[in-house]
């Protein structure tokens, strides 16, 4: 039997509830990413590193909708791999930031990735994390009625947690923008905190556990 509009209200305000836990964390590497590429590139530009993040969250939430996550999730070695190469790919991307020379803050002369690639930096850094593909997991089966069409419900459900981490994704972003624009005269040294906040992300991922009995907020 389909849940009356009472019982939805109330699951809604739930669903709600435990996202203002999930968020209520410090940084983690899609964070650290953002704030790395919102120094080097603006927030504007770096609004392709959201847009990257989100749609690896789309794939996830649509995946732990149908149930496929939890068959991910329990495997242990392939969860490792996905793991460690994105922390590769944070490292090596890092460190080439860090060793870069030319301008260092937004508008600057330095070299600039172009919107793919800061797409694919956030779609990497989101989508190799696995606490993420566990707090999935784990989050959407609790709000999903199965005896109603899950489509509608992945819609909202969906919608609600990319508005929110898009939102607090180009906050972060905003206030690195501003800080970048009040230290316009370190050059490279700005580089070489950008790189290393994204080292930080590199960091950051290596410390997730890929055990699903510890995962928690990213």
């Amino acid at each position: 039997m389909g849940q009356d509009r009472k019982v939805i209200a109330e699951t809604y305000m739930a669903y709600l509830a435990t996202l203002a836990v999930f968020f209520a964390a410090p940084p983690g590497p899609s964070q650290s990413l953002m704030i790395a590429n919102s120094l080097r590139h603006g927030v504007r530009r770096s609004t392709a590193t959201v847009c990257g993040d989100l749609s690896a969250n789309a794939l996830q939430m649509t995946a732990a909708a149908f149930g496929l996550t939890l068959v991910i999730a329990s495997s242990y070695w392939l969860l490792t791999v996905v793991k460690w190469a994105g922390v590769a790919y944070l490292l090596w991307i890092g460190w080439r930031r860090f060793t870069a020379r030319g301008a260092g803050a937004p508008g600057g002369d330095g070299p600039r990735y172009s919107a793919g690639r800061l797409w694919r930096q956030g779609f990497v850094t989101s989508a190799s994390n696995p606490r993420a593909i566990f707090f999935f997991a784990a989050l959407f089966p609790q709000f999903i009625d199965l005896a109603d069409p899950i489509a509608p419900q992945l819609l909202v459900l969906g919608a609600t947690y990319l508005a929110v981490d898009g939102t607090l994704l180009m906050a972060w972003g905003l206030l690195a923008e501003q800080l970048a624009g009040r230290v316009q005269a370190i050059g490279n040294r700005l580089n070489r905190v950008s790189g290393g906040l994204m080292m930080l992300a590199a960091a950051l991922l290596a410390s997730r556990d890929v055990d699903p009995a510890a995962a928690g907020p990213r």
